[in-house]
């Protein structure tokens, strides 16, 4: 898992609350086994028309949003099924960070899991950032996970939290900044494992 310590990226605004897993990738797209290629597929639904077709009204669709990092949303984003390919679309889209008010609680376990960063923001930061990000296509957030802030160049400075729990907090902050998921949480203790075998 590739680490995050700051990014900044354009910002594509999805001003929806409840964007659940079925909106993010689709079930029928769920038959793929590696977890790459699910980009094209990310909020299938809402990109084309019934003729298949782009929806030209669709934030992808629009030219300066397609190329954005930072996908910024409302409350309860990623609710729905557990289904892991969500952050995998997300992020083979080419997004870097989602912020938004707050999560599903499997879907934010699963982006810490794949090095997808889910920001917290109150509601009405994530409204300032959506009504710039509309207003200025190209718009860009810097995320500083080490200092835990949210800036723009318009004078935005926000603190930010990843998980309401401190100690959670502090801990998934860790093992994002040094590109840790669970296979390399446990490789950490391959000294202490290889002991208790030979002791065993």
């Amino acid at each position: 898992m590739d680490s995050f310590n700051n990014h900044k990226g354009v910002v594509t605004p999805l001003d929806r609350s409840n964007v659940d897993t079925d909106q993010i990738i689709p079930a029928e797209y769920l038959k793929r086994v590696e977890r790459n290629g699910f980009g094209p597929f990310l909020f299938n639904d809402w990109r084309k028309l019934p003729d298949g077709k782009p929806n030209p009204d669709f934030i992808l669709n629009k030219s300066f949003y397609d190329i954005g990092t930072v996908l910024v949303s409302r409350r309860n984003f990623g609710s729905g099924s557990s289904r892991e390919h969500a952050v995998w679309a997300l992020m083979d889209h080419g997004f870097k960070a989602v912020v938004a008010s707050s999560f599903a609680e499997i879907f934010h376990k699963n982006s810490f899991e794949n090095g997808l960063l889910p920001v917290i923001l109150p509601d009405e930061h994530i409204s300032t950032i959506l009504d710039r990000a509309n207003a200025q296509p190209g718009y860009q957030l810097f995320i500083d996970l080490e200092n835990c802030e949210v800036s723009d160049d318009h004078g935005l400075h926000v603190p930010f939290v990843i998980h309401e729990d401190s100690s959670t907090h502090d801990f998934r902050r860790h093992t994002l900044m040094n590109g840790l998921d669970s296979i390399g949480l446990t490789l950490k203790q391959e000294n202490k494992i290889d002991q208790y075998e030979k002791n065993n």
